[in-house]
């Protein structure tokens, strides 16, 4: 069945992944273990950060995770009232520093205005909240262009679960078999895999490598800049 509409993950996909959020993750560090930098590296450690290539591993809580994913991972012994106010202060940290960070892919704009010039539905299911994708997206001047925009509070459920690829459905009219998932993790292509999405495409613009994405994805690009060549072959 011919693809119809694409569904992108936010960050690592639209956004370049380090440029935006490598320094939210260590400010995040710091907000739990303070002025102690080997206190500090220990939790980006087990967040999933290589020290000494300053990568993160892909499909590890600070590669794709919500603030409260991160905050299970750096804080998992806090008492319960304790944790829900580390995952609001998260939260206000996610939206002043992704916001002032938020560093688009090479050729976002005009990428998106091709493909929605060729009537794809375009659609974002992301870990960030709402609020979060017109934090760090809203100036770039491409929501418009969207048709659906779903985060871990819209009620579509979480990644890797199907909701956001059924609920972009929904809005969109379209079969799972003619929508894309486009993103830079596996939790990306486990979703779209998990709704029956017919074409997972993994790109190199995240944390991921190309290792990572291709056994789970059915294309791997470096940027979504060759997207529309991809779908021009594939159609």
């Amino acid at each position: 069945m011919a693809i119809k509409g694409i569904l992108f993950d936010k960050d690592g996909t639209l956004l370049d992944f380090y440029g935006t959020w490598m320094g939210v993750n260590w400010r995040l560090a710091r907000h739990v273990a303070g002025e102690d930098q080997k206190a500090v590296e220990a939790l980006m450690v087990r967040g999933g950060l290589d020290l000494e290539t300053g990568k993160l591993k892909g499909g590890t809580p600070l590669a794709w995770g919500s603030a409260r994913d991160i905050a299970e991972v750096f804080a998992p012994d806090l008492e319960e009232a304790a944790f829900e106010a580390l995952v609001g202060d998260y939260e206000a940290i996610f939206l002043e520093e992704a916001g002032q960070n938020a560093t688009p892919v090479e050729g976002l704009k005009p990428t998106l205005e091709e493909l929605n010039a060729k009537n794809y539905r375009l659609g974002i299911g992301t870990t960030d909240n709402e609020a979060g994708i017109e934090g760090t997206l809203g100036r770039f001047g491409v929501l418009p262009l969207f048709d659906f925009l779903a985060g871990c509070d819209s009620g579509h459920g979480l990644k890797p679960g199907p909701g956001m690829v059924l609920g972009f459905c929904a809005a969109t009219g379209l079969a799972p078999e003619e929508v894309a998932v486009v993103g830079d993790n596996s939790h990306d292509m486990e979703m779209g895999r998990s709704a029956g999405a017919g074409l997972l495409v993994g790109v190199l613009t995240g944390a991921s490598e190309h290792e990572d994405l291709a056994p789970v994805s059915h294309h791997v690009l470096s940027s979504i800049a060759g997207l529309p060549s991809l779908l021009a072959e594939l159609s």
